[in-house]
């Protein structure tokens, strides 16, 4: 492959570009070829970094451990998301990835009974905690327009003890909400998982893939495009749009790139389409290991960032960038994942919670100074992984803050150092030597993973397709799309879908976003959770 990119092709003949190796560009191919006919060989996706799935990671081996950066949980309303595996094909055949989830999900129900665990003692369906004022302020926000809210904080909307309550503890840990985040963001969230209220204490009606997303979503799509002959260009940078007006419209006529250091081009032609997935959750993120803790960077250490900054420079239509990536101590914190060479672990927390690995979801340590939580899942997590290797993933939210058993900051940790803490929650003392003895933790330090939360206003984040631009879309989790939610895999896929669609002038839309609030048996199951009413 050579070092500078170079594409001229004939005008007659329609290519589609699409910048980003993530969820989103790789569902947009995949619309482009089934809804819009186009041909697989004629689209090229451009990804910075040497893997393709973005966010939707998933890598390592037993022996130096494996890396999740994160892990992103379904639910069945992700009409987007599920329409789009329908077509694809499951990896082990005989199911579209659809139908092997849905299935896996009949099989390994989600029913924590271990949501909090506080002072050595699971909690099995511990109660919201809410006031009277607090309900009434949940609420309101429901009813609230967004544009009255504006970009004020959650922390502007509630008292302090509403921080305090089981409701905040299982609710911010579920989604990473932070008190600072955003108004808007807590209201739409309220709104779309309405229908997830009722059971919430116990993680009822969240989906998990077979194995890790990458594995269960990235790799079967990615070869149900390659075999329609998509081409990916990996370690391919762009840094760049050029583009002309004609017809009172402004043209993509060029994708400027880096490729190991050296400038190269793309022509693009007028009949052509660009699709951009602007920003990144996890750009320059770090790894740390067991002995080392990981470094804090910046988004001059990836192109992601910068590309939207240099397509934001006095075009309104593209958003304000800086509201998002400008603010990392609000919207940093640290995950982990641990590579268990011995059982000891995944049998002791057996005990601990009372559910076997993959049923428990989320296990969150409210006492913890960095608010850290845990999630078992069901083993193997990693195609190929051993038989007698075990995965776990964690993280924490107030990664500044000094441990209670590690006197450090989360975010200066090591592996091991995080593993002690953990343990030290968990009242694992006698089996941590042990445990520390026989597993690899890799910690991650992620400088905008909820940077898509801040605080915003109207038009920071831009329109899928920008006024004024004839062959130019955007994509992912900083795009505005009314009602649904970021942070979630939905979201990206639906930008895709939208995008597409807009791109190729097709007379169809995405699945409406499921509105469960404005059901009336919803509304009312859910006003008796939040009422601490278990029926």
């Amino acid at each position: 492959m050579p070092d500078a990119i170079t594409a001229i092709h004939r005008a007659d003949v329609p290519k589609v570009w699409l910048v980003g190796g993530g969820i989103a560009s790789l569902a947009a191919a995949a619309f482009m070829i089934r809804d819009g006919d186009v041909p697989g060989h004629n689209i090229t996706i451009l990804e910075e970094s040497d893997e393709l799935g973005g966010s939707l990671d998933g890598s390592g081996d037993p022996r130096l451990g494996y890396v999740l950066r994160g892990g992103r949980m379904l639910e069945s309303k992700y009409l987007c998301t599920f329409e789009l595996f329908d077509s694809i094909p499951a990896l082990g055949g005989g199911k579209t990835v659809t139908e092997e989830i849905f299935a896996w999900n009949r099989t390994m129900k989600t029913s924590s009974k271990s949501r909090l665990f506080r002072d050595g003692d699971r909690q099995v369906a511990p109660e919201f905690g809410l006031s009277e004022q607090h309900i009434l302020t949940i609420e309101r926000l429901a009813l609230e327009p967004e544009a009255m809210l504006g970009n004020s904080s959650i922390a502007d909307q509630f008292g302090a003890s509403f921080f305090e309550t089981g409701f905040w503890f299982m609710w911010c840990t579920t989604f990473a909400f932070q008190p600072w985040h955003s108004a808007v963001e807590f209201k739409r969230y309220l709104m779309r998982f309405a229908h997830m209220v009722q059971g919430f204490e116990r993680l009822q009606g969240i989906m998990r893939t077979v194995y890790n997303q990458h594995d269960s979503l990235v790799r079967p799509l990615y070869k149900w495009l390659a075999d329609r002959g998509v081409a990916f260009e990996l370690n391919t940078r762009v840094t760049g749009l050029d583009s002309i007006v004609e017809d009172g419209k402004r043209t993509v006529t060029r994708i400027a790139s880096q490729r190991g250091g050296k400038p190269g081009s793309i022509t693009v032609a007028a009949t052509d389409h660009v699709l951009v997935t602007l920003g990144s959750m996890t750009e320059a993120s770090s790894l740390g290991t067991n002995e080392s803790a990981p470094r804090l960077l910046g988004k001059q250490d990836g192109g992601a960032w910068t590309l939207w900054e240099t397509l934001a420079a006095g075009r309104p239509e593209f958003g304000h960038p800086g509201v998002f990536a400008d603010h990392i101590d609000q919207s940093k914190w640290v995950s982990f994942t641990t590579t268990l060479h011995d059982p000891g672990f995944l049998h002791a927390i057996g005990d601990i919670t009372g559910n076997v690995p993959g049923e428990g979801g989320l296990i969150t340590l409210p006492e913890s100074a960095w608010l850290a939580s845990i999630v078992i899942p069901a083993q193997p997590h990693f195609i190929g992984q051993p038989d007698d290797v075990g995965v776990f993933w964690g993280y924490g939210l107030r990664v500044d803050a000094l441990g209670d058993f590690v006197r450090k900051p989360m975010a200066e940790c090591t592996g091991r150092e995080i593993m002690t803490e953990v343990l030290g929650h968990l009242r694992l003392d006698t089996q941590a030597a042990g445990i520390l003895k026989t597993s690899i933790c890799i910690p991650c330090m992620m400088p905008f993973i909820t940077s898509q939360f801040l605080c915003r206003a109207h038009g920071d984040r831009p329109q899928v397709s920008p006024a004024g631009w004839a062959n130019l879309g955007l994509m992912g989790q900083f795009c505005e799309l009314p009602d649904d939610v970021v942070f979630t895999v939905e979201y990206s896929i639906r930008s895709a879908q939208a995008a597409v669609y807009a791109a190729l002038g097709l007379n169809r839309a995405p699945p409406a976003v499921y509105k469960g609030a404005f059901d009336p048996r919803v509304l009312y199951r859910a006003f008796l959770a939040l009422h601490d009413i278990r029926t």
